[in-house]
């Protein structure tokens, strides 16, 4: 492989390389849990926040996804269809939608997470000590500053020095 073409392109293609390699294996390692039950990783995605933040309104869940109501629909119905999420009625507003993840949701979550969670600790812990905290701002200099606000609400800034918006 020619690396002095990436050199000279003036674009980030090795670090572009990498992340295309870091995404495969790191959702790799849920993929083949999540296919055994039918599910992909849409599935995994929505299991994902429904765990971090019990109770969220199905239309947050929209926004934070960027994704249709018809693609959601589809991938919640198997959810609940399967027992892995619960749906309830808003308290102050019965139009809303609140979902929480069942027993058997948080248990098949904590599954699909520890794998992640290995790959990033190992990760994690062959960088310098200040490695974790300047990985995190990174990622947060990668995510659009439209969203930095919903980072903020879901906690994911917490343990950066300092929120992303006031």
């Amino acid at each position: 492989m020619n690396s002095g073409h990436l050199a000279q392109s003036g674009l980030p293609l090795d670090i572009m390389g990498l992340f295309f390699f870091a995404y495969r294996d790191f959702t790799g390692d849920a993929d083949a849990l999540l296919e055994r039950q039918g599910f992909g990783r849409a599935h995994h995605r929505v299991l994902y926040f429904v765990n971090l933040r019990p109770g969220m309104p199905v239309a947050d869940l929209l926004d934070i996804l960027k994704i249709t109501k018809q693609s959601l629909a589809r991938v919640l119905r198997q959810l609940l269809d399967n027992g892995y999420v619960e749906q309830k009625t808003g308290h102050s507003d019965r139009r809303q939608r609140l979902l929480f993840a069942t027993d058997k949701g948080r248990t098949f979550f904590a599954t699909l997470s520890a794998t992640q969670a290995s790959r990033i600790d190992a990760a994690i812990g062959a960088l310098p000590p200040e490695g974790a905290r300047m990985v995190r701002q990174f990622l947060v200099a990668m995510v659009d500053p439209s969203d930095h606000a919903v980072l903020d609400r879901l906690s994911l800034t917490i343990n950066l020095q300092s929120p992303l918006t006031k």
